[in-house]
């Protein structure tokens, strides 16, 4: 005896009819009639009694009737507590991102995603891109935000977002601070912090090559590897540093974030970002993310 033979005698017998009972379970009445014979020849007894025009229950078949409910009924209810285990489970998505996109996108990414999808869990992990990638190769993370790296690993989808417009910061109290824009010639006698090439490539090539196209060489006073710590630095007025426009949400007042104004404007004077995952991985819950993230992707460029 299995449910699936219990199911089909209830239904049966609820239906007092083989055909109306078949097309309630999407069954043929031939196959649901099988079933409730091997029930009857497991049981060792007959259930129902058969005609051309009715069927009917025998004693054993109606008192197995409430039985075959209850122990339905139970069987439904653990298997929907374990579903729902395996959904709460399934429902914690582990998500990456580098500082900037932490402090400007994922705002705004998850508070549209649980207006959708209010049951999922996000987990957050703060940190640079080339420590974000071997995290989601070894399957610790199922979604991150990056700078999309030169040569992307063949097992990785990377799905390029936006630019990040550059912005400039000062101290607050600094001679530029009064500017509505600066442009790289102001900042030629000024010590920069600039970030450590080998953690953050982007932001440090990106600071050497506007001033190399300004016909200028940077003044490097501090290399500095964490964003927070640059902008600290800024803020102890030990120099200014380009850093991406969402980095002003991290400051404090002892800051100024300036636009910076170039002659020919374009990718050059912005920063990439891209989302990334495990090619070839089923995951529901982080397409649903994603299908949120390329449905909204226009507003959120703006604001980048």
């Amino acid at each position: 005896m299995d449910l699936h033979q219990l199911r089909c005698f209830i239904a049966v017998a609820e239906e007092l009819h083989f055909g109306r009972a078949a097309q309630k379970l999407g069954m043929l009445p031939s196959a649901l009639g099988r079933r409730v014979r091997l029930l009857e020849e497991d049981l060792g007894t007959r259930l129902m009694t058969r005609t051309t025009r009715s069927v009917a229950l025998t004693d054993d078949g109606a008192c197995l009737l409430d039985e075959a409910r209850a122990l339905l009924s139970q069987a439904d209810s653990l298997a929907a507590r374990f579903r729902s285990r395996g959904r709460t489970h399934a429902a914690t998505l582990r998500v990456g991102a580098i500082d900037s996109a932490a402090a400007g996108l994922l705002p705004m990414l998850l508070h549209d995603f649980r207006q959708q999808h209010p049951q999922v869990t996000v987990q957050i992990v703060e940190d640079k891109t080339i420590r974000l990638l071997p995290r989601l190769l070894s399957g610790r993370l199922d979604f991150v935000f990056v700078r999309p790296p030169e040569s992307p690993n063949k097992s990785l989808e990377v799905l390029f977002l936006f630019h990040e417009t550059v912005v400039v910061a000062v101290p607050a109290r600094h001679p530029l601070a009064g500017r509505e824009r600066v442009r790289i010639e102001d900042l030629a006698d000024e010590p920069l912090i600039v970030p450590e090439r080998r953690s953050r490539p982007h932001s440090h090539d990106l600071t050497i090559k506007l001033f190399a196209e300004a016909g200028l060489q940077a003044r490097i006073a501090q290399l500095a590897e964490e964003k927070q710590t640059i902008i600290n630095l800024v803020g102890a007025g030990l120099g200014v540093a380009l850093v991406p426009r969402w980095t002003s949400r991290m400051a404090t007042s002892s800051l100024r974030f300036i636009p910076l104004e170039l002659e020919r404007t374009g990718e050059s004077d912005r920063l990439p970002l891209a989302a990334a995952w495990v090619r070839s991985t089923r995951d529901g819950v982080r397409d649903q993310m994603l299908t949120t993230l390329r449905g909204r992707l226009s507003s959120y460029a703006e604001q980048a």
